[in-house]
């Protein structure tokens, strides 16, 4: 087995977002809503059918799912968002990536820019630092699994590549392909401990514990004002 801990980093992301169910669920039906304003099935609105795989990924309701949906392809005005992304940087020079669904664009920077200068960092220019990264599908398996056979199912169903890690294998897939090719390797019989649509940086930047530390700060800071959906970083955490 080659490569870091990618499983170890995304175990410790996901304990921090547990910590915060509530508020996570509630940006969640925030997603719901708005991508059901492009039709409430998701077998003909992919963006509806990746949240609602990610809803069901944090254990969200089937009923509170069909309620956001419902509402979502109403018409009322009351939901108003707009999807928009801030740039930055962290201390180390870390790019920094923040994905938000706001109804007030100013309320929402003035708070972005906040967490950044609190931590230590500092909010960039539209394409400072988008150009490193590039919406990726990831799917995560016990290190338990057959590799051969895994990677044989995952390219046969599309995926781009297979990782092999310190202790998971990580299935790599286009952003347009993650669905199907999750749902054809469930099929096949391997069941995946974690699967996101993410932000894969070109360039990584090695921090050490006390790097570590500030930034996932940042993170923390920047994930509990409700108009954040996403933040994504090229840092690659101390196993």
């Amino acid at each position: 087995m080659a490569g870091h801990s990618k499983w170890a980093n995304i175990r410790h992301r996901k304990a921090a977002q547990d910590a915060k169910r509530g508020k996570i669920f509630t940006k969640i039906i925030r997603e719901i809503v708005v991508a059901a304003k492009g039709g409430p099935n998701p077998e003909d609105n992919p963006a509806l059918r990746q949240v609602i795989d990610k809803a069901l990924g944090a254990n969200m309701k089937r009923d509170t799912i069909d309620k956001a949906i419902a509402r979502g392809a109403g018409t009322g005005d009351s939901d108003a968002f707009e999807a928009c992304t801030y740039e930055g940087y962290g201390v180390g020079g870390v790019a920094v990536l923040v994905e938000c669904l706001t109804d007030n664009r100013k309320r929402t920077v003035a708070e972005v820019r906040h967490a950044f200068s609190k931590r230590g960092g500092n909010l960039g220019t539209d394409g400072s630092v988008a150009y490193l990264f590039t919406r990726i599908g990831q799917i995560i398996f016990s290190s338990d699994v057959d590799e051969e056979a895994l990677m044989d199912a995952a390219l046969e169903a599309g995926a781009d590549d297979v990782l092999a890690h310190e202790d998971s294998f990580e299935v790599v897939t286009a952003f347009e392909q993650y669905l199907s090719v999750k749902e054809a390797l469930t099929a096949a019989g391997f069941e995946p401990e974690f699967g996101e649509l993410a932000m894969k940086a070109s360039v990584e930047v090695d921090l050490d514990e006390a790097g570590a530390e500030k930034i996932e700060g940042l993170i923390d800071m920047l994930e509990d004002l409700d108009d954040v959906q996403a933040v994504h970083t090229n840092a690659k955490f101390p196993s």
